[in-house]
């Protein structure tokens, strides 16, 4: 399975971007997929998931401001991010995993200034 993610980029604080995360097979062969950030000097977080059942999560720091969606027929799982600030700059990766398997995207590199 191959996840190749892209949409980062530099923008200004309070504005927005739309990542997008595209997979190898159809996004509903995934139990669970997921948007991961690390910012520089940190531990990799979650940031958002979304269930093959189109169930939703995020963490505290984006509820609000981040909206995970796929979309089944391009086998692409989307982050839009609206409301960005400086605290949001990182490296975004896609995750996807089954029951018994666990997939990884390349990093895409999103850079918000003040």
């Amino acid at each position: 399975v191959q996840l190749q993610a892209s949409g980062g980029g530099l923008v200004q604080a309070g504005g927005s971007l739309r990542l997008s995360c595209g997979a190898s097979r159809s996004t509903n062969s995934f139990n669970r997929m997921a948007w991961y950030r690390q910012a520089p000097g940190k531990q990799r977080e979650l940031v958002a998931t979304i269930t093959s059942g189109g169930s939703t999560n995020y963490a505290n720091s984006v509820k609000g401001r981040f909206t995970i969606s796929t979309d089944n027929a391009k086998r692409t799982v989307y982050l839009q991010m609206d409301s960005l600030t400086p605290e949001d700059t990182a490296v975004y990766y896609c995750n996807a995993n089954t029951w018994n398997s666990n997939y990884w995207g390349q990093g895409t590199q999103v850079t918000v200034s003040s």
